[in-house]
Order: structure tokens, then C-alpha cells, then sequence
């Protein structure tokens, strides 16, 4: 017996360690379960304690916001954010003076009579528990209705986009719109490009529920919260932007033009300054536009052919292949025949200008010239060098509606093709891949990169700082040089006096443009785009610019038009980065 009772005892000995550790698992098990709840998933709960309100923000992420740069104060300027507006709405059940409510609103909100009897008449409903009535109220509008203590008239806080700076960047940003499921989404410029990454990713709630619907507070779920948007920083400048634009603004408006557009371009490191297009339009209020084609921005939307501005680009390409240099001279007699065309090219005006060099030929935009360096070349090395800056290929602007244009004309091998387009004729391009060219130019013969977005910024404090990239080496820095230097003879002597800058060497070149018939062959009578493309100071250069005016309708020539507005905006420019004179100011 007393061998039967050690047994036992021990049996239960055992039977209490199992059972003290089964416990001791079991409240192990409820502790982590705690850590987890009140650490991991503490915004759920939390959210779910206060409401179906907080939990949808918990599981609706919020738009990232976007930022410009002010260099000077070296701060962030938002110029897209979100906001809280109020949604006004209606419980017709609890309403019993619709048509003196429905007055009382539609004093507040500015409606006619006749919106008013509309509204009243949706308030008169007792069946209906729901009406809408008013979206993306404001503050004080909002305290207004209050005021009236009307029973019936609800409001709930709904995110609503905000542009800051209105009519000054609508085509970089683009707008958040409305699809047809009723979602809200980016369109067009950053707001398009980058929809996916500002929206973030939407959190999610897998639950058990009872019979009636409710969550089950001990059941299994799955909770993931919602990633907020990232951040966007751009490379504009406010301050630069915001003279640009005005001025682009102020000129079309004095030309009486249909348009133009304007980029400047940090030529070391391909960063947009810059960007502006007229006419443009509010974000906050895009519906508001007579057509959806002021949504394209122009400076990457709206290829043309470029006329002059594109005469020093054949040239670079000329010198740099030991063709010319700026002293090689020729003999124009005004027109010269060309394989492929049954009459003479000639030059604008009809001019003559008998024994000239290659700078003289930039300096008085000579037609002839150009197919003189095309042909001292050769057109495939011609051909090669336009596909090296860059045209007939997309830059790779994170911006939408991008246009490569088009040079498809060189590839069908004929003289007329590579003979119109060394002076800018029968190829199109856009005014970004202008300027990046000209920023070239300026960078010792480097073709950069546009690069607009500065660094992005993501929820969980990581930051993407982007870096400028090289496309290629398109000339050698002896001929970028040289280049820079016939340009600056362009501005003193030829037709681009007025884009000078008293005080400072700037070099570029007027461009004045034929725009060619969308229904037929040849060019549309009395109608031009001006264009001036340029850089400074070319000794050390802080920006390339182009500028285009569209259809001016008091004069012809870019030099009237694009020119002094260059002109005007650069020297802004050099004050603005404190560069100070290298010549005498006469």
C-alpha cells in the first residue's frame, strides 16, 4: 500500500506541473495577446472605441502633399495639400419649413430663385431620409448655417484638395478629379504622374460579426492600417516661378498671342527651375475651363516646328565634327537648289548677304548657311548628332502628357529633309527639349536629364533624394565653348539684342517659326511662333531659358516678342542669384 501511495503522489505531483505550466503558457499567451492589441494594433482599437467615423480614417489613407522650393529662405512652400471642408446634407423627415429653409441656404450659397425651389422642393420630401444638399463648404460658411439651428441639416467633414498658388502652376501640379465610379484620382502633371504613390495604400478590416453585423470583440480579424501618401518636393523655385509666369502672363496678353510657355533649367544638373504654359488654369477649380486642352502643358505637350532657335544646334554639330569652325566662310546668293525639292531654298526676306562666316550666319539667321555647315558635315553625321540632343525621344519629364515629337522626316534619307531641318523646318519639338540642349550648351556639351522632382518623402521618414543623370556627351567642351561665344555675338550683333542683359555676356538665338497647315501642305498665312532660347552668364552659366510666344497678332518676329521677355526674366534671374556684373553698364 504505501508503494500504491508514493505512485500516486507522484502521478499528482505531475498533474500539478502540467497543470501550473499550462497556466502559466495560457497567461503568457493573454499577455502577448495585450502587448499586440495595445501596441501593434492600438489605432484600431482606439478607432474602433471612438466611433465608425475614426475607424475609416484609420483604413482611408491621406493624400501626400506637394512642396516648391524658396531657395532664398530655404523652406517648402506647399503648393497641393489637403483640407477639411463640410459636407452639408439633409434629413427631409426631420424638416417641417422646407421651402423657408431652402430660401435661407440659398441666400448663403448665392442661388437663384429658381435653385431655390429645386432645393425646397427636395427638402419637402417626409419619406426621405437622406438628401444631399452642398459639397467642400468652408469655415465660415459653414458657422453660417449653424447659426440658423435649422432641425433636419447635417454636416459631416469630408478631404478636400487645396492649391495655394492658383493659376501659376496648374499644368505642372494637374488637379485631383472625380473618374466615373466616383473616386478620386490624379489627373494630369504631378498630381497624374504620381497618382499612385500620393495616394498610398488603403487599410483593411477581415472581422467576424454576429448575426446583426456587429464586430465580434473576441473574434479572429485582421487589421492592416492605411499608408498615408508620400510627399513630393519639386524643383521649382517659387520665387523664379512666380516671375516667370507673370511675365509670360503679361507678354501674351500685350501680343495680343494665343499662348506660350516658358522653362528655365539649371544647366549643371538638368533641375527645372521653371515651368510655366498660357493660358493655364486653377486646379481648384478645373471644371471651370471652356476646353480640357488647357489641361496639356505646353512646354512638353505641344511640339512645333522650331525655326532659328534650332540653326546653333546644327552648328554645334558642324564645328564639333570638324566640318566648320566660326571663321569657315561661304558665298550665299540668296537660294540654293537642294535634291528631293523642284525650287530654290532661299532665305527670310529674300535677303542676300554675299560672303559671310559661320558666326555672321547665326548672327543674321541665314538660311542658306545652315545647309552649307548640314552638308560640310554630311547628313547622317547631321542626322546622328539631332538624335544625340535628345529629339524624337521622350526626355523622361515625371510629368504627364508628354510629347516626344517628331524627327521621322531624317530617316527617309532625302537632302530636302536634312536641309530644311538645319534650320529648324519639317521636324517638331517640344520647348523642354530646346532648352535642355541649350542647358547643354551650357554644360560643356553634357545633355542632362530634366529632373523636376527634388526628393520624395514617404510616411515612414524615408526620403528618395533624386540625382541628376548624364544622357550623353553630345559635343566637346572646346565646342560648347565656341558655341557659347558665337551666341553671345547673336545677342550684340544679330537679332537677339533685346534678350541682352546690360553688364553681362549672354548668349541665344530668335527663332520665328511658320506653323504648318493641320489640313494640307505648306504653312498657315500671318501666322508665327516666336521663340527665344538662350543661357547666362556664359562664362559660368546659372540657367538655360526658352521662351515661345504663340500667333502674337501685333508683330512677326520673335525679336519683338520672345526676345525681351528673355531678356527681362534674365536679368531678374542674375539679380536674384546675386551674380554680379563682369563688363561696364553703359
Amino acid at each position: 500500500m504505501k508503494h500504491w501511495r508514493r505512485t500516486g503522489s507522484s502521478d499528482n505531483d505531475l498533474r500539478l506541473e502540467v497543470f501550473r505550466y499550462a497556466v502559466l503558457l495560457l497567461a503568457a499567451v493573454i499577455v502577448l495577446k495585450l502587448i499586440f492589441i495595445q501596441v501593434f494594433q492600438h489605432g484600431f482599437y482606439d478607432a474602433l472605441a471612438s466611433g465608425q467615423h475614426e475607424l475609416f480614417q484609420e483604413l482611408i489613407p491621406e493624400r501626400g502633399e506637394v512642396y516648391l522650393h524658396d531657395f532664398k529662405d530655404e523652406t517648402l512652400v506647399p503648393v497641393a495639400v489637403n483640407q477639411q471642408l463640410a459636407f452639408v446634407w439633409a434629413d427631409p423627415r426631420e424638416i417641417e419649413e422646407p421651402d423657408d429653409i431652402a430660401e435661407a441656404l440659398g441666400k448663403i450659397f448665392g442661388y437663384d430663385e429658381e435653385t431655390m425651389d429645386a432645393l425646397g422642393a427636395r427638402l419637402d420630401q417626409p419619406e426621405d431620409p437622406y438628401e444631399p444638399i452642398i459639397r467642400e463648404v468652408d469655415e465660415e460658411t459653414l458657422e453660417n448655417i449653424l447659426a440658423l439651428e435649422f432641425a433636419g441639416i447635417h454636416y459631416t467633414r469630408e478631404a478636400s484638395r487645396l492649391y495655394p498658388e492658383p493659376e501659376m502652376s496648374g499644368h505642372v501640379l494637374g488637379f485631383l478629379g472625380a473618374g466615373e465610379d466616383g473616386s478620386l484620382s490624379g489627373k494630369y502633371g504631378v498630381e497624374g504622374y504620381f497618382n499612385e504613390l500620393l495616394t498610398g495604400s488603403q487599410g483593411y478590416l477581415l472581422s467576424e460579426r454576429d448575426i446583426a453585423g456587429r464586430l465580434i470583440s473576441v473574434g479572429e480579424r485582421e487589421y492592416e492600417p492605411a499608408q498615408d501618401g508620400a510627399n513630393i518636393v519639386l524643383t521649382l523655385d517659387r520665387t523664379i516661378q512666380y516671375k516667370a509666369c507673370s511675365a509670360l502672363n503679361a507678354a501674351v496678353k500685350q501680343h495680343g498671342a494665343d499662348g506660350g510657355s516658358i522653362v528655365i533649367v539649371q544647366p549643371s544638373t538638368g533641375k527645372i527651375l521653371a515651368m510655366c504654359g498660357a493660358p493655364d488654369f486653377d486646379s481648384n477649380a478645373y471644371g471651370d475651363v471652356d476646353s480640357i486642352d488647357v489641361f496639356n502643358n505646353p512646354a512638353i505637350f505641344e511640339a512645333y516646328e522650331p525655326g532659328s532657335v534650332f540653326k546653333p544646334l546644327t552648328m554645334a554639330a558642324a564645328i564639333d565634327a570638324g566640318a566648320v569652325t566660326p571663321t569657315t566662310t561661304f558665298t550665299d546668293s540668296g537660294s540654293v537648289m537642294v535634291d528631293g525639292w523642284p525650287k530654290p531654298i532661299g532665305n527670310a526676306e529674300g535677303k542676300v548677304y554675299g560672303t559671310v562666316d559661320m558666326t555672321q550666319v547665326l548672327e543674321d539667321s541665314i538660311n542658306t548657311g545652315m545647309i552649307f555647315a548640314m552638308r560640310a558635315m554630311g547628313m547622317e553625321t547631321f542626322v546622328q548628332y539631332v538624335k544625340t540632343f535628345g529629339f524624337g525621344q521622350y526626355t523622361g519629364i515625371e510629368l504627364e502628357t508628354e510629347n516626344a515629337g517628331t524627327i521621322d522626316s531624317l530617316d527617309l534619307g532625302g537632302e530636302i529633309y536634312a536641309a530644311t531641318a538645319s534650320f529648324g523646318q519639317g521636324i517638331t519639338v517640344t520647348p523642354l527639349q530646346i532648352v535642355m540642349a541649350y542647358a547643354a550648351i551650357a554644360n560643356g556639351g553634357v545633355l542632362k536629364a530634366p529632373l523636376i522632382v527634388d526628393e520624395i518623402q514617404y510616411e515612414d521618414g524615408t526620403i528618395d533624394k533624386r540625382t541628376t543623370r548624364d544622357i550623353a556627351q553630345v559635343m566637346d567642351p572646346k565646342t560648347a565653348r565656341l558655341v557659347s561665344a558665337m551666341l553671345v555675338s547673336v545677342i550684340e550683333h544679330g537679332h537677339g539684342k533685346r534678350a541682352g542683359v546690360p553688364g553681362y555676356y549672354i548668349g541665344g538665338k530668335t527663332g520665328t517659326a511658320q506653323v504648318a497647315k493641320s489640313d494640307g501642305i505648306g504653312y498657315e498665312a500671318d501666322n508665327t511662333i516666336g521663340s527665344f532660347a538662350g543661357f547666362g552668364p556664359v562664362e559660368d552659366p546659372k540657367f538655360a531659358m526658352i521662351v515661345r510666344i504663340d500667333h502674337p497678332r501685333d508683330v512677326v518676329w520673335a525679336e519683338s516678342t520672345a526676345a525681351p521677355l528673355f531678356g527681362e526674366i534674365a536679368e531678374f534671374l542674375l539679380q536674384y542669384f546675386e551674380v554680379p556684373p563682369v563688363r561696364a553698364i553703359e
